[in-house]
């Protein structure tokens, strides 16, 4: 039997999917498995790394079952960005792997920052001075666990230690190393700089592979666990965010995808390295070229705070909610004069401040749900307008248009709200798990089927199947009001600052 299928791994902060897609990127088989968070003390999140590998493996299993393994010609896998552990050259872990979510590394962020110099530390990995990347949990781990730092034989991102348990080679995706804040991504390597000063040793790095490209095959062990035959390829992959972008179609300068799900994240592509504080500079998910990216902590999830917490009873049905939609939908341009800032877990680009926390402004005692709801949806898109208007004036050039994918594209209000906030169509795509998906195009060329991932992901993305246009009467309203949500935070940000320090000394 000839393999016709490749698998795209998408280990997430909450599951792994493990999905079979053909030559038309067209999903055969799928298997998902949960994977547990824990949160210890404050701002410290943590997950067992036997579960990104017990859960990779349950499905994995799930496809196997399904289809013939002498189908699977590969599999890439797609990760949770800026997580990791620190394991034994066994891949043993020495400690729980900390997630993207964690926060314990403030005082290591701050301080590297001034020593270190944050624009260097931005000019070098494309991450503007921020407590998210695995970079000042590194230092954390040295500084407050050096015990178990000096025992570390690997630090390894969730792709790295995948690639080692299913083929016993460390290594992992240069499109996976690069959000750990540590690469050199106009180099495409380690930084000895950065490691240099941050007294992280680089022996202790992964070997780097990019992304289409053979890191080894799948072992007898491995092959036992999972189903798979020992000998398939695996291939590397990178990080959920840039094969989100790939698997959308966005290899193309000018287009953009934008994910409306727990946070919202949007990309575009380039070839040539910028970097500047409105995005986030990633190696995409191709031969060459960058994902200029943005990110909104606050997406899916202050929608469902939202409703949760101040306009749904406990156990509010379907109808409900789609009633709060119809409400705001009646609402005209503005929510009748109520603006949000969206920072409920703070902000990153383009402002970088983690201590921002949410505003709602212009109440009155003719404010009813249906406004709520509405600003709720207008803000995340007016933040996204200004961030791709800054965006566009540091890359030389516009997103000539939008492709949505995750939850929150399934509402006709918010894609509608976005194109006029944007003024650019916005396009809700056929591609569900684009993740996996763009993972699944790295492995098609890995395995010969496309001579570059740019053509796998020309073949097997999926179609739009619903155009939102934006009217230019609203897209000029948007406009105005983009202006004035944009002078709200500059106005409020050192006023914000003395209230977090007045929350902090609450013991006092």
């Amino acid at each position: 039997m000839k393999p016709d299928l490749v698998i795209g791994v998408d280990s997430s902060t909450s599951a792994t999917k493990a999905i079979a897609w053909d030559r038309e990127g067209r999903a055969v088989a799928s298997g998902r498995s949960e994977i547990s968070i824990s949160n210890p003390a404050p701002g410290h999140f943590e997950q067992d790394p036997a579960e990104w590998w017990g859960s990779t493996v349950k499905a994995l299993r799930t496809v196997t079952a399904k289809v013939d393994p002498a189908r699977i010609a590969g599999l890439a896998i797609s990760n949770q960005r800026e997580t990791f552990g620190l394991f034994g050259e066994d891949g043993t872990a020495l400690c729980p792997g900390t997630v993207w979510l964690d926060e314990r590394a403030r005082p290591q962020e701050r301080r590297f920052g001034e020593s270190f110099g944050a624009g260097r530390v931005h000019e070098i990995s494309g991450k503007p001075l921020d407590v998210i990347p695995c970079l000042y949990r590194m230092i954390w781990f040295r500084e407050e666990e050096p015990a178990t730092f000096a025992k570390a034989e690997r630090l390894a991102d969730v792709h790295g230690f995948l690639a080692f348990n299913l083929t016993g080679r460390w290594a992992t995706s240069t499109a996976s190393a690069d959000p750990m804040g540590v690469f050199d991504m106009r180099a495409r390597r380690w930084s000895a700089e950065i490691l240099e000063a941050a007294r992280v040793p680089q022996r202790t790095m992964l070997e780097l592979e990019p992304p289409g490209t053979v890191i080894g095959t799948i072992s007898a062990a491995a092959a036992g666990a999972t189903g798979l035959r020992e000998g398939t390829p695996v291939i590397a992959g990178g990080g959920d965010g840039q094969c989100a972008g790939t698997g959308a179609g966005v290899l193309r300068e000018g287009h953009a995808y934008i994910n409306l799900g727990t946070a919202v994240v949007s990309g575009t592509y380039g070839r040539d390295y910028r970097f500047d504080p409105a995005f986030r500079t990633e190696t995409a998910i191709a031969e060459d070229g960058y994902i200029f990216e943005t990110c909104l902590r606050s997406g899916t999830f202050l929608v469902d705070w939202m409703t949760r917490e101040l306009m749904a009873p406990p156990g509010a049905s379907a109808d409900h909610l789609k009633s709060l939609e119809a409400e705001a939908a009646a609402v005209p341009v503005g929510a009748g004069g109520l603006v949000m800032l969206p920072y409920w877990q703070g902000v990153m680009d383009p402002h970088w401040d983690s201590s921002a926390r949410g505003v709602i402004a212009g109440l009155s005692g003719s404010t009813r749900r249906g406004h709520v709801y509405r600003a709720t949806l207008e803000a995340i898109a007016l933040h996204q307008a200004e961030t791709s208007r800054r965006m566009g004036e540091v890359i030389g050039r516009e997103v000539a248009d939008y492709v949505a994918i995750g939850g929150g594209a399934a509402s006709d209000l918010w894609m509608q709200i976005l194109a006029d906030a944007l003024g650019k169509p916005v396009g809700r795509t056929s591609t569900v798990e684009a993740s996996s998906l763009g993972a699944a195009m790295a492995a098609a060329k890995g395995v010969g089927w496309f001579p570059t991932i740019a053509e796998a992901s020309g073949a097997m993305a999926g179609t739009v199947v619903e155009r939102f246009e934006p009217d230019p009467r609203r897209a000029a309203r948007y406009g105005e009001l983009r202006a004035l949500h944009a002078e709200l935070w500059p106005a409020l940000q050192a006023w914000n600052r003395k209230l977090a320090a007045f929350t902090e000394r609450a013991g006092d």
